[in-house]
């Protein structure tokens, strides 16, 4: 049986990912903090940008946690949570709660979940572009 593997998500990744959100945020106007977790869940690496609202960094890691445990963009989960959708009670059934709200994205390399980022601080439309330009620019 043969394994398939992925080059781990490495603390340069991590910054490049960082970077390039804050980037994008800082050319839309925005200041944000920036998680980025492993695949384990382990924080990787987290910026706050000074003049960002002070809950934004636990915002970023819950839309990265939320993200890496449903391999999927938070942004895309929105209506899962709403009474009668898929989701609608897994975020109380979990030890650490997920947050469903756009800015969270998953990590992928060579096809397999390696990580996730989180944005926090702007406008959730806003967190999910600077969370996906960051994304695209690590491929």
């Amino acid at each position: 049986m043969s394994t398939i593997t992925a080059a781990p998500l490495t603390v340069q990744d991590a910054e490049l990912l960082i970077t390039e959100a804050q980037r994008a945020a800082e050319v839309a106007g925005a200041t944000v903090s920036v998680t980025v977790l492993d695949a384990g869940g382990h924080l990787l690496a987290f910026r706050r940008d000074d003049r960002a609202v002070l809950i934004s960094g636990e915002t970023s890691t819950r839309k990265a946690y939320t993200a890496l445990q449903l391999n999927s963009p938070t942004a895309d989960l929105v209506d899962a949570v709403q009474p009668g959708g898929l989701f609608h009670t897994l975020p109380t059934a979990l030890d650490r709660p997920l947050l469903f709200i756009a800015g969270g994205v998953p990590v992928h390399r060579d096809g397999r979940l390696i990580g996730s980022v989180g944005v926090g601080g702007g406008a959730p439309d806003q967190d999910h572009g600077f969370a996906t330009a960051a994304v695209q620019a690590l491929v």
